[in-house]
């Protein structure tokens, strides 16, 4: 009689494998499921706010679609203005990121140990405090009569107060302060994993330190560049807490959209179409990093065999 064992390689990958599945199904698919279901329906004045997308009656059926939402994202300004500005600013905001972020994370994975451990400890610490108290900061320092503008004028720099407080510059400060860890943290993980006898090769065949960098470290390191940029990228495009705390009435981006027609509009169809798209578009770059990932797993096992 044989005995279930379930650390057995027969059973280990199903029950391995199930459960992330099972989460991605359950908090994943069938949320947009029911967000996609809302987008083809219509605007009515009730509980739920939107008709139901099949009736029966006198025993027939009736299946409606209705295509207002998405006929008004593609025609109106105002949504197609909202996208292309928050990709935008999403993407201004990932160039910032890696600009800044790339020399401190190499600067981390090049430092002593115990020393890497308190400057890993910094990047971290924000997270420790709520995102809402951290971009509240922000704005008692922007604002008119905020710290940066007193110590400006303290110091004799300007002689009025800097107008940054509910413009599109408070948003990518938000931004980058925000999600800056993001990019550090995985870029930092390939960093601190380069092999150094490959520089010291580099050097020993005579590439000068900027070379060795662009032509050995640089490479090595674009798995963690994709990844933290995509970390940054996907979730600064539906952002709502920064613009919405920061940016003016001008700063048009997905999230605060969205927010405005489900609470404010009370149109769940239109806003369950404005997320739609809006998922439909991220798709793009997280293909682009499932394949980045694939290629470098690949690459390991190659080096590995």
């Amino acid at each position: 009689m044989k005995v279930w064992n379930w650390q057995s390689g027969r059973w280990r990958r199903p029950l391995t494998i199930v459960p992330p599945f099972l989460w991605l199904v359950l908090f994943l698919l069938l949320p947009f499921l029911l967000v996609l279901k809302i987008s083809f329906s219509d605007l009515r004045f009730g509980i739920p706010p939107y008709t139901p997308l099949a009736e029966l009656k006198e025993q027939t059926l009736t299946l409606a679609l209705s295509l207002r939402g998405y006929a008004l994202l593609f025609t109106d300004s105002l949504y197609i203005s909202t996208y292309l500005n928050s990709v935008k600013m999403a993407a201004i905001t990932t160039l910032c990121c890696m600009v800044i972020g790339y020399p401190m994370a190499y600067y981390i994975a090049r430092s002593q140990p115990a020393i890497r451990n308190l400057l890993l400890l910094g990047v971290i610490l924000p997270f420790w405090t709520s995102l809402l108290l951290r971009v509240y900061a922000w704005v008692g320092i922007l604002r008119n009569d905020g710290l940066l503008n007193n110590l400006l004028l303290w110091l004799g720099l300007i002689d009025t107060p800097l107008e940054i407080y509910r413009t599109d510059l408070a948003v990518y400060i938000g931004l980058v302060y925000a999600y800056l860890p993001f990019f550090i943290l995985p870029l930092y993980a390939s960093l601190v994993k380069l092999d150094l006898r490959l520089l010291e090769a580099a050097y020993d065949l005579g590439a000068r330190p900027w070379r060795a960098f662009v032509q050995v470290t640089l490479p090595l390191s674009m798995p963690g560049v994709v990844a933290g940029a995509m970390l940054v990228f996907i979730p600064t495009v539906g952002e709502y807490v920064i613009p919405e705390m920061l940016g003016g009435a001008n700063t048009l981006m997905m999230g605060r959209v969205m927010w405005n027609e489900f609470f404010n509009n009370a149109d769940w169809p239109m806003a369950a179409a404005v997320t739609c798209v809006m998922v439909m578009l991220l798709l793009v770059p997280l293909v682009i990093f499932q394949r980045n990932q694939a290629r470098q797993l690949a690459d390991q096992s190659s080096r590995l065999a």
